[in-house]
């Protein structure tokens, strides 16, 4: 049987394939909100008219923005009958169940984690340029970007491998989106800020946005992204003399309090003009440790508020303080 002959109209699952959606998904809004096909063949089988085609892909655009599916099934009817009335905004926040465990989140939390969860890339992306472009880095990854990543992480924990394809579209949209809003760096200057993860840490997206972050406050940075070794953590420290070196941690495992130490009381310099850097060490994975004399930020704000503050490119705290508190 042809999927797509001609005049029938498409099957479900030829519909399902159209717009990224499960079979199951598509029964289940026929179920719960009437987006059911307007005819059936042989009274049984399900063929999608292009009606009710442009009716799903008004739901998808609609769920995908976070759009509650309730509300959205009946702005899709509506959308299809002329005149068609202006979509109405979405409430800020939203505590309509999902896919994923989200808890209370933005709604375009909800919406991000939608569109991955249909692997829709497009609609991925889209979500992630505007947030960015509306909410700024910091609230875009503290909002939006890391509640939808771990609400990925915990499904697929509790799911075994089902959801680990989600997590990966979704890691590398949100990398892709963090280098595509990062500027352009400024001419070379002195003392940067050094993001490193330390040796066998493979998790970057924390460093990533918060490199995007700084670079849009004017803040010279150096990435190394994942997994740096000891040995090239410490060349690196030497040749550029950074003001400071965060160094993340995912988990306990990876979290080198050594390492740290050492390079924190790295010097460089001629001798009466001796440089040494800011530790920062960030990340779940230095929870519990003894940090004395390294900051320990709270979150991407909060690192960016005490970095910023160092360069004088923003309403940071002062340096001297904050590294006491630490």
């Amino acid at each position: 049987m042809d999927d797509e002959a001609p005049g029938a109209g498409l099957t479900t699952g030829a519909l399902a394939r159209r717009l990224g959606v499960s079979p199951t998904t598509l029964r289940s809004w026929d179920r719960r909100y009437g987006l059911g096909p307007a005819a059936r063949t042989d009274g049984r089988h399900r063929r999608w008219t292009p009606d009710d085609v442009a009716v799903l892909e008004a739901m998808c655009r609609l769920t995908s923005s976070g759009v509650p599916p309730a509300e959205a099934a009946r702005t899709a009817r509506a959308a299809t009958r002329p005149p068609a009335g202006p979509t109405p905004a979405p409430a800020p926040r939203s505590r309509a169940p999902g896919a994923l465990p989200l808890g209370d989140v933005r709604q375009e939390c909800r919406g991000l984690a939608r569109a991955a969860v249909r692997l829709d890339a497009r609609a991925v992306e889209e979500q992630l340029d505007g947030v960015i472009t509306e909410y700024g880095i910091t609230v875009a990854w503290q909002d939006v970007m890391a509640p939808a990543l771990h609400a990925v992480g915990r499904k697929w924990v509790s799911s075994g491998d089902r959801y680990i394809e989600v997590e990966h579209l979704l890691s590398w949209q949100v990398s892709t989106a963090l280098r595509r809003h990062t500027p352009r760096l400024g001419p070379p200057g002195t003392g940067p800020v050094l993001l490193a993860c330390a040796p066998e840490e493979q998790h970057t997206l924390p460093l990533e946005a918060l490199n995007a972050a700084l670079v849009q406050h004017g803040v010279p940075t150096r990435m190394f992204g994942s997994a740096v070794p000891a040995d090239a953590l410490t060349a690196a420290v030497r040749r550029l003399g950074p003001a400071a070196v965060v160094l993340w941690s995912q988990s306990r495992a990876t979290a080198g309090l050594p390492l740290a130490r050492h390079v924190a009381g790295m010097e460089w310099g001629v001798r009466g003009a001796r440089g040494q850097t800011l530790m920062m060490l960030g990340g779940p994975g230095w929870t519990g440790r003894s940090s004395h004399g390294m900051l320990r930020p709270t979150g991407l704000a909060d690192a960016l508020d005490t970095l910023t503050a160092a360069y004088g490119t923003g309403p940071g705290r002062d340096l001297t303080p904050a590294r006491a508190r630490a």
